[in-house]
């Protein structure tokens, strides 16, 4: 069993870091820092970490301002108010004028599991997706978060980076290699590609792993990064396996499934399906909501047996 470290606890280690070697980075926080872990940052360089409090629409106001002086922010709290409260200086202020601001959105997908509905973000990649200018990153484990955010910082533009707040095993090595726009091909199959964003990554390589006990081979992929998403994979992917079923913990409308089928729509028509959330989940375990709502390895394995049965 592989370590489990929790998204948010890397993504604090990483700004940290971040912070040492580069005194541009300044980190905003909407009063949830010891939530999204931005306060680690905040207690080693206070001169440079900003808590506006509950206020999501004036901190992305604010990051603006500071992106427009030569600071590189690192904007900080729940997906859920991220992409909904501040959803119009994301757009008019931030896209528009193509600034360098790091939207970093925690507690993605179902992960906030016990605060239910109002707290789990399912619809948040939909909405920053449609913004022009808008790169958008989801990370796997605490490795890629590491990488994503070292390349974020580097990377000159707006930026929204998904955080779980999850423990999950770690899939990658520190030798990984990170590039915004470039999937990830993890593990190489010729009957079905399964293609993952975000941390149902160790889901959808295990329920590989029990196609391939039963004589199926799956390729699985990380698209970590959701725009630009990298149709050069997807069209080789569809090519070689001719089925394809994506996995991920946002909604079925807007995210990497929609994206998905623009690219084979467009490029490569292939039979593909998509694993996701078709509607508002409840509170409880995370675990459990997860195999409840279909991210359980044994369900991933199911749906692609019945994709390839209908082929």
């Amino acid at each position: 069993m592989a370590e489990k470290i929790a998204i948010r606890d890397a993504f604090g280690e990483a700004l940290l870091e971040l912070g040492k070697k580069n005194d541009k980075v300044v980190a905003l926080e909407a009063d949830v820092g010891g939530s999204t872990k931005s306060a680690v940052f905040g207690k080693a360089f206070p001169e440079r970490y900003y808590n506006v409090g509950i206020s999501e629409l004036n901190m992305v106001a604010m990051s603006a301002g500071m992106a427009r002086e030569g600071l590189i922010p690192f904007v900080n709290t729940f997906a859920v108010f991220l992409a909904t409260r501040s959803g119009d200086p994301i757009q008019s202020l931030i896209a528009y004028d193509k600034l360098n601001v790091k939207l970093c959105g925690t507690y993605t997908g179902l992960s906030d599991s016990y605060d239910g509905a109002s707290h789990q973000a399912i619809t948040d990649m939909s909405y920053v997706r449609a913004i022009p200018n808008m790169t958008v990153i989801t990370a796997a484990d605490a490795t890629e978060t590491k990488k994503a955010v070292e390349a974020v910082a580097e990377y000159e533009g707006p930026v929204y980076l998904r955080l779980s707040r999850a423990a999950v095993p770690v899939v990658y090595g520190d030798d990984m290699k990170f590039e915004i726009g470039k999937g990830i091909k993890v593990k190489e199959g010729k009957d079905i590609t399964i293609i993952t964003t975000g941390t149902v990554l160790s889901k959808a390589i295990e329920a590989a792993e029990k196609l391939e006990a039963e004589g199926i081979h799956a390729t699985v992929v990380d698209m970590h990064t959701v725009k630009p998403i990298d149709k050069d994979l997807i069209v080789e992917c569809a090519k070689e396996t001719g089925a394809i079923v994506t996995v991920e913990e946002h909604s079925l409308q807007g995210g990497l499934y929609s994206a998905v089928a623009e690219v084979l729509a467009a490029e490569c028509p292939t039979k593909v399906k998509g694993i996701g959330a078709t509607d508002f989940a409840e509170s409880g375990d995370y675990e459990q909501l997860l195999e409840k709502y279909g991210y359980g390895a044994d369900n991933i394995a199911a749906v692609c047996k019945a994709v390839l049965a209908d082929k």
